[in-house]
């Protein structure tokens, strides 16, 4: 079907405007924050520091010059060098925080070193207030959850650490749960729990079946964890050493489980069922009622299942790409297999119809456009003059009747 001329003229600059825009810049979304910049300074400071610290003036007479002066370790010569060789010339932001902040770091070089030995905590953090110290967070360097010597219980990362964002909240490591991070999650146990630790596992043997009365963490590190156990016999008060083994975590197939595969779960998690002693995948896709909609289709993934959107080509699918689609919708039609746009400007039919008129094929349509410096009527597409001569030649229209 020809599609309306307004909408066909309509379409084409938009889609050279579409083509003629830039791609978005690489690496906009990853742009450092004002916090990373400044600690970046200050390392590469730091690491000048390293490379100067066996320098000297390099006069012929350098103790007359550390002498008259004063010592190279601690003169304006050193820290210029340090200075230019802080940023690459290609860097723009390097430069430009060092031209801005380099009165700061003088100051901080001739007056200020002794009492502030630590440059990052008296630049970035007390000084320019872009940073926090290492277990604080936001606009007031607020504690993290579980306090700033071990956020979150050592077991998880504090929002925001160590800048002057985030909120503080944990966000756990595998294994763990609850707002500091201290609980185990499903298919863990606590393996030793106090005032200041909490550590997580799964317990898969023990060597004794004496109850441990007290774990003694000898190398969290290691797969074995070593504690001492009282002699359960009254009277006997001898201590017997006592070994419990560790593996990780469960399968992830498992809810619960005594071992490490998915023939030692106790449940199975949602998403799988138990066949032959051992959970296996529930494979949603396959079920006799699809979970997706017409325009997607289903993705079996481990314990779910995700809907996938359809080629925009399809009109319902059964896969990813033009090669699943079920129907091609208008304007596309099955070519080696899957839909591909049909080039109506090609056909033996012509689509545009006007004299001198161009057909432009786009994805599913065409359209219909005159040639530039061609005028547009209804049958063709002509010349200006031509169009001039036309409207002279048309009839007179007689001047409206008016009843006397």
């Amino acid at each position: 079907m020809h599609p309306p001329r307004r909408a066909a003229l309509g379409l084409l600059p938009l889609l050279l405007l579409l083509l003629l825009l830039p791609p978005p810049a690489p690496g906009a979304a990853n742009k450092p924050t004002p916090c990373q910049r400044c600690r970046g300074l200050v390392d590469k400071f730091n690491q000048g520091m390293v490379d100067t610290a066996n320098k000297n003036f390099g006069g012929g007479n350098t103790a007359w010059e550390e002498k008259t002066l004063s010592k190279y370790e601690f003169s304006e010569i050193r820290l210029l060098e340090i200075l230019e060789g802080l940023c690459e010339s290609s860097d723009f932001e390097c430069n430009q925080m060092l031209e801005a902040q380099e009165e700061h770091l003088e100051a901080w070089w001739l007056q200020l070193k002794n009492e502030y030995p630590d440059l990052f905590e008296w630049f970035c953090v007390k000084t320019l207030k872009v940073c926090c110290l290492p277990g604080t967070y936001g606009p007031d360097c607020l504690e993290c959850q579980g306090g700033s010597q071990r956020p979150c219980s050592g077991n998880g990362h504090c929002s925001g650490d160590g800048s002057r964002q985030g909120d503080g909240s944990c966000r756990c490591h595998v294994g763990y749960q609850g707002a500091l991070c201290a609980d185990c999650m499903d298919g863990y146990f606590s393996s030793l729990r106090n005032e200041t630790h909490s550590f997580c596992t799964v317990r898969t043997g023990l060597s004794h079946s004496y109850t441990p009365r007290r774990l003694c963490l000898s190398d969290i590190g290691h797969a074995w964890i070593h504690g001492w156990s009282t002699h359960p016999q009254p009277g006997y008060s001898s201590r017997v050493w006592t070994e419990y083994a560790f593996s990780p975590a469960c399968d992830e197939s498992c809810k619960t489980c005594s071992g490490p595969t998915n023939r030692d779960c106790g449940e199975c998690e949602v998403g799988w069922v138990l066949e032959e002693d051992a959970c296996v995948d529930v494979d949603e896709c396959a079920a006799e009622t699809p979970p997706c909609s017409a325009a997607q289709f289903c993705k079996n993934v481990n314990g779910s299942y995700t809907c996938e959107e359809c080629d925009s080509s399809c009109v319902g699918c059964t896969g990813e790409g033009p090669g699943n689609c079920k129907e091609c919708i208008p304007g596309y039609a099955r070519e080696l297999g899957q839909c591909a746009d049909v080039d109506e400007c090609s056909l033996a039919a012509k689509a545009c119809v006007r004299k001198n008129e161009n057909c432009y094929n786009t994805p599913g349509s065409y359209v219909c456009v005159c040639p530039d410096g061609f005028e547009e009527t209804e049958d063709a597409c002509v010349p200006p003059a031509e169009a001039e001569v036309t409207e002279e030649e048309s009839p007179t229209q007689p001047p409206a009747h008016e009843d006397l």
